[in-house]
């Protein structure tokens, strides 16, 4: 339901299979968007610049993850906060969750800058890179940190879009973001014969370019979402709310991600074409999980909104639906990504030992795709639901702790590539099996309060 004077889009009436996929739908094509340009620097720095070039792109993709992971877990808990403000219909506290939101952006801009140009070559040698892609890497790194504050702001300010329903407008930013990306790549690296650089270059320029168009809606938008840049300052109150809800998704990522540092660390000792076909692999296995990715996000809005609101059967029926879509459309893309698993490593180098470590792990790991999709669903819930801290415990434990210990323990005595491969459908698996036994067992503690209806999740 739009809300033309406050711009604001209820997700609390009609009909909530509608309201979920159409607002999914932007989400997901966005997200597209996004992995288009993430990975277009894989793809034309492996075509042009050959296997070193895209091992020291891949090599650095985990830690980028970490930190966008980390931001991302803050603009979701952000996210939740808005969400149920406007779901009560509460304008003032909207107000205040934005603009602190904003400034929590700010800051942790700052911070990141400084942080992560100085520490790229230290962290670089903690992760073991190699000698022969170790200057490359470090390069695109810090660049990449140089103009880091872009993406925090894009997803700090995407969140409160989001927030209030509005998933088109990030859409069309990102279309053009990467269109600017993808278009800069080519020129670099294919015209100016530029290096990594080039391609960390054309990276931070649409991502910058991007947090000035979300900032610029929010500037233009009706109150109560509209940005104030007088009144961006620190609410004490809403502050704390906000860490609560996002600083567990923020640990959940950024240590899930130091987890795959740690993996990345493993493989890379096996040198810069192992890294190069996983890499890849990895890339595309990215665009696989984007529908789950949208639908999670939606679910995350959709519930947080409802919750807001009291209306506790919407709940039940939209937690359903969101599981019963994601996990079918996800495993759908898995088979077809065990079928073709070859020529899509050879998109990204047709170098044939590059090739034959990707399609390794694509049919290892294809098969065992409606696991992710049913954890990351599960955390949604969770977290839409006020419960954030047992995603993140149960993400933390199953795909961290575990495959760590795995890899440096079994792995230590058994140096195997495929231990790389089989760690990550064994802790999916495990994952699912924790959230799917948690839900079970408190299903009537966590909503038998708000409904008389038994609840199905």
């Amino acid at each position: 339901m739009e809300n033309k004077k406050t711009a604001i889009h209820l997700m609390t009436e009609g009909d909530y299979k509608k309201e979920i996929i159409y607002f999914a739908i932007p989400l997901f094509i966005g997200n597209l968007f996004q992995q288009m340009y993430n990975t277009a620097d894989s793809l034309i720095v492996g075509n042009f610049l050959g296997p070193q070039a895209l091992a020291a792109v891949s090599s650095v993709s985990s830690l980028v993850f970490l930190f966008t992971g980390f931001f991302m877990g803050f603009s979701t808990g952000a996210g939740v906060i808005i969400s149920r403000a406007i779901g009560a219909r509460d304008d003032e506290r909207t107000r205040k969750a934005i603009h602190t939101t904003i400034a929590l952006g700010i800051l942790l801009s700052i911070i990141m800058t400084i942080v992560g140009v100085s520490m790229a070559p230290t962290i670089l040698t903690w992760m073991g890179t190699p000698p022969d892609v170790f200057d490359l890497s470090c390069l695109y790194l810090r660049i990449y940190f140089g103009g880091f504050s872009g993406l925090i702001m894009y997803n700090m300010s995407t969140g409160i879009l989001q927030a209030a329903g509005d998933s088109k407008h990030p859409l069309y930013y990102l279309i053009i973001s990467s269109l600017i990306n993808i278009v800069l790549d080519i020129a670099f690296i294919a015209v100016f014969h530029m290096g990594v650089d080039g391609a960390a270059i054309a990276t931070v320029i649409s991502e910058v370019f991007t947090a000035v168009l979300v900032i610029a809606r929010l500037l233009r938008t009706p109150d109560p979402v509209r940005l104030h840049i007088t009144k961006i300052r620190f609410d004490s109150e809403t502050l704390k709310r906000i860490t609560e809800y996002g600083l567990p998704t923020a640990l959940q990522g950024s240590v899930i991600d130091i987890s795959n540092i740690l993996i990345q660390s493993y493989i890379n000792s096996f040198g810069s074409l192992a890294m190069a076909g996983i890499g890849a692999c990895t890339k595309a296995e990215g665009f696989i999980f984007l529908p789950v990715t949208a639908f999670s996000m939606a679910m995350t809005t959709y519930l947080s909104q409802n919750m807001g609101a009291g209306k506790y059967d919407r709940v039940k029926g939209g937690t359903r639906f969101g599981f019963l879509v994601s996990l079918t459309m996800i495993e759908s893309m898995g088979a077809l990504f065990f079928i073709f698993a070859a020529p899509i490593v050879a998109l990204f180098n047709r170098d044939p030992q590059v090739i034959a470590y990707g399609a390794a792990r694509a049919r290892i790991t294809g098969l065992f795709f409606m696991f992710v999709g049913y954890s990351h669903i599960a955390s949604a819930v969770m977290r839409g639901l006020g419960r954030p801290m047992v995603p993140m415990v149960v993400m933390l434990t199953c795909w961290c702790a575990v495959r760590v210990t795995v890899l440096f323990t079994i792995g230590m005595v058994w140096h195997n590539i495929y231990l790389c491969y089989w760690i990550y459908p064994f802790t999916w698996l495990l994952s699912s099996a924790v959230f799917f036994l948690y839900l079970r067992s408190t299903e009537k503690k966590i909503m038998g309060y708000y409904s008389p209806n038994k609840v199905d999740l």
